[in-house]
């Protein structure tokens, strides 16, 4: 292998995303596998499991990864098409040295990308920086690896079914947005009792019914309007790969991440006292605080699912989730984010007996007013800049402030939230309060400390 240089933006901190023959190609996808091939080799190991999601350009970047792989003389074990927590499963279950998901997630249809795992830790950060300091290199092993095909459909929907716990039948709606989880779902909801309807249940890489990621409320629409006819106690949606998941209850209000979170956790902490339940520093007060009073210990950490995963690890807690979606458990399960796992848990939880209502469940929720996720556009060589200029100004103030990521700030009736994304050029914002009032108290305070860094607060309707 020659010196392969990768374009400037598609190593990212948590996986390798790009756009198809702009700034992503096969030749990235070979030298991927040989980088990667040659890190499991000095590692001591022999093994990589390989899948691939539904987007057209998957088949010819998961062939181009496997040569990449063999070449440095790993032996690749090809377990399918599927949603990205299959790959992940198959890693674990076959005792893998590592693994690669070829998917786009739930970027545009002409994106494409890779996520990784090494051993069974995520292979992010620093790690995927290496990988394309040693293609610059050219640093890598060769060697004449095998390949086979070993599918790992079947074995993952045995192994989801393992830990249904419900009982009666239900109606219920899903929908994977014709995203890579389409046939799994598909193939799924006959193992369940009661009544379930699959929109959007073929792998369609153009998405034609609409875009696979659940944490946008018109994405939702189809599967609101299908749960209200169908009369269903319950609606799932998932993003493009299937580590993400929506809900939606029997009167077609969406839940928002940490109320999904919620509802598991009330599940998890009867089996586990005081044990430590993660969510991101995007999620509401009223979670954590939900959480203190069902007897769990509440952690709030960093955005990003490979830095929920480490955490998990180093805490031993047997549950997390993130504002986007992505649930984790570790109770029963191996402690990644899959989605259509999620789903079979809450279904177990709402079906274990009678008479659990998920829309009397909803309502009992703490009512808290909250904006939505604010993103707004700001350079990488900027972003984190504009916090530490915050931060600094807030140390002087004496304000409370929570630094894990980004600044969270506790003022008058609740908190404010500023971060720089990781994976984008741009800052994100939420705030949260107890009457609508101190929200405009805190937003007012947000946007003072924004324009003291030469940015405005987008305006936004207020909302979950």
């Amino acid at each position: 292998m020659t010196s392969h240089k990768f374009h400037a933006s598609v190593l990212r901190e948590y996986d390798i995303r790009g756009i198809v023959d702009e700034t992503l190609s096969t030749k990235d996808a070979l030298a991927i596998g040989r980088i990667f091939g040659t890190i499991v080799r000095r590692g001591g190991g022999s093994r990589v499991c390989v899948g691939y999601d539904g987007r057209l350009s998957s088949p010819s970047m998961e062939a181009a990864l496997v040569e990449g792989l063999t070449s440095a003389g790993v032996d690749v074990e090809r377990v399918g098409r599927g949603p990205t927590p299959m790959l992940y499963f198959a890693t674990m279950d076959s005792k893998a040295d590592g693994g690669i998901m070829v998917t786009g997630s739930h970027n545009p249809p002409n994106h494409n990308g890779f996520k990784m795992m090494l051993g069974k830790k995520p292979f992010f950060g620093a790690d995927i920086k290496n990988l394309g300091e040693m293609a610059a290199k050219a640093d890598v092993e060769t060697g004449k690896g095998t390949s086979k095909d070993v599918p790992a459909f079947d074995r993952y929907l045995d192994r989801l079914m393992k830990d249904f716990t419900g009982k009666r039948p239900i109606t219920a709606v899903w929908d994977p947005g014709n995203g890579a989880g389409a046939e799994a779902v598909t193939e799924l909801v006959k193992r369940l009792p009661g009544k379930h309807i699959v929109l959007n249940g073929t792998i369609d890489g153009t998405f034609p019914a609409h875009h696979p990621d659940p944490t946008v409320p018109a994405n939702l629409e189809q599967l609101i309007t299908a749960v209200k006819a169908e009369k269903a106690e319950v609606g799932f949606a998932f993003d493009g790969d299937a580590d993400r998941i929506g809900v939606v209850d029997g009167k077609g209000r969406i839940l928002w991440g940490d109320q999904i979170l919620q509802i598991l956790a009330e599940d998890v902490l009867k089996s586990h006292p005081g044990a430590p339940i993660i969510a991101d520093v995007k999620a509401s007060q009223a979670l954590f605080d939900e959480v203190s009073r069902m007897g769990g210990t509440p952690i709030v950490w960093k955005t990003g699912h490979s830095l929920i995963k480490n955490k998990m690890a180093e805490t031993k807690s047997p549950l997390a989730g993130e504002m986007s979606g992505h649930i984790f458990f570790a109770d029963k399960y191996y402690g990644f984010d899959d989605a259509v796992y999620a789903a079979i848990r809450f279904l177990g939880i709402m079906t274990q007996g009678e008479g659990y209502d998920l829309t009397a469940r909803y309502d009992r929720m703490p009512v808290l007013i909250n904006t939505p996720e604010l993103r707004f556009p700001c350079a990488d060589e900027r972003k984190f800049a504009v916090i530490d200029e915050v931060k600094l100004r807030l140390s002087k103030s004496g304000a409370k402030v929570s630094d894990i990521d980004g600044v969270r700030v506790t003022g008058k009736g609740g908190w404010w939230l500023l971060r720089a994304s990781n994976t984008q050029a741009v800052l994100v914002a939420r705030a949260e309060a107890d009457t609508e009032a101190n929200l405009e108290g805190l937003k007012a305070e947000l946007a003072a400390q924004l324009q003291q860094s030469g940015l405005e607060l987008p305006t936004e309707s207020v909302g979950h």
